[in-house]
């Protein structure tokens, strides 16, 4: 006998989506986690008042209005918007790229002026067929902007020298000609009050999840315990690596807490020059809109990102979507497509780029189509 219907590997936001759906449509469900806590890479952990973000800054936006409605239900949202700063040497710059960008950079101040030194730059470059992503990049926005805000960048995300990636890697590069320095264009926009861990410990109310609960230790025990598996890992791994490994990157955290009240004034702050080996510093309190506590709280929590090589052990962070990476997985998917009783989710288990809101879609689309 099967004790569930269904058992979910992974208590990240597809495995937890799915997890509520399925009991809301009289299923009994097994959440199983690794890790010692919910919510995956969402996972926060309040520190001195300060909702950490443990794997990074997350930050939900949307202009799906659905999945907007549907998240409403777990949490109360905020009104932060992403603003985030690039710091260059001892230059400060506005992210995405805008009016405010360029008048710092060239000291423009119509987007007429702007559009023509953009316009200058890629015709000097001459580049007719990008063959790299240097090409690529400096044929849509110009060598300042590249050199300064995408080339040190960029090389740290991706662990190569720009030359040495493709460039579709780049399709495009966001410019704005107005200044407005909100990052998304979405019509959503904020971060759940009181954290994410919150958010996803709603959804997944009166439903039992084993925690530091590894599948691979055991898996002929844990199939056999229900009747359908949602596998929301990684899905060369399920199958054994047998047509060999997925390339991931990975990601590194070091997270201080200072005694100091504002430590960058902003909440993400990016460091392009190749020769700092952290992309980002993220300052947590700025996330709840404004100084969390209030300017009353004389403690700050920074977290710096170093961008790292995925190896076996370590937590892969997204997937390396390019030619050959994808040309592999659609093998895996082939293999998948012949196990009708495994749902594969998330960025892992379908081996895409996912913001928050696409694995909410993707989560209740795989739940409507099981469920209905």
């Amino acid at each position: 006998m099967k004790k569930y219907d269904y058992l979910i590997v992974g208590a990240g936001l597809f495995g937890s989506v799915f997890a509520h759906e399925a009991v809301k449509a009289g299923k009994k469900v097994l959440v199983i986690d690794k890790r010692n806590h919910i919510g995956g890479n969402i996972f926060t952990e309040e520190v001195h008042g300060i909702q950490v973000h443990r794997y990074g800054a997350h930050i939900f936006h949307t202009s799906d209005k659905v999945v907007w409605e549907y998240i409403q239900q777990f949490a109360e949202f905020n009104r932060y918007t992403n603003a985030p700063i690039a710091r260059y040497k001892e230059e400060l710059y506005n992210l995405p790229f805008n009016m405010n960008t360029f008048s710092k950079m060239w000291g423009v101040i119509t987007p007429k002026e702007a559009k023509k030194k953009i316009a200058e730059q890629i015709r000097e470059a001459g580049i007719a067929e990008p063959k790299n992503l240097e090409e690529q990049a400096i044929r849509l926005v110009g060598k300042d902007i590249y050199e300064k805000l995408v080339k040190g960048y960029t090389e740290k995300q991706w662990g190569k020298k720009a030359t040495e990636l493709p460039a579709f890697i780049i399709q495009r590069l966001p410019v704005r000609m107005t200044y407005d320095n909100n990052y998304f264009n979405d019509s959503f926009q904020g971060i759940p009050i009181g954290g994410y861990t919150k958010m996803i410990g709603k959804m997944l109310e009166g439903i039992e999840v084993r925690l530091e609960t590894d599948y691979f230790e055991d898996k002929e025990a844990f199939d056999s315990l229900a009747h359908k598996l949602v596998f929301t890992g990684m899905i060369d791994q399920f199958f054994d690596y047998r047509y060999g490994e997925l390339e991931y990157r990975s990601l590194h955290f070091e997270t201080e807490e200072m005694d100091c009240e504002n430590y960058q004034g902003n909440a993400v702050v990016n460091y392009t020059e190749y020769e700092i080996p952290y992309t980002r510093i993220i300052e947590h309190k700025h996330f709840e809109f404004g100084c969390q506590n209030g300017s009353s709280n004389p403690k700050t929590v920074i977290t710096r990102e170093y961008p790292a090589k995925w190896v076996k052990g370590e937590e892969p962070y997204y997937p390396m979507n390019d030619e050959k990476n994808n040309q592999l997985f659609l093998q895996y998917q082939a293999l998948a497509k012949k196990r009708p009783e495994v749902i594969f989710g998330g960025r892992l288990g379908m081996y895409r780029y996912f913001d928050m809101h696409q694995v909410i879609a993707e989560a209740l689309k795989a739940a409507s189509f099981e469920l209905n």
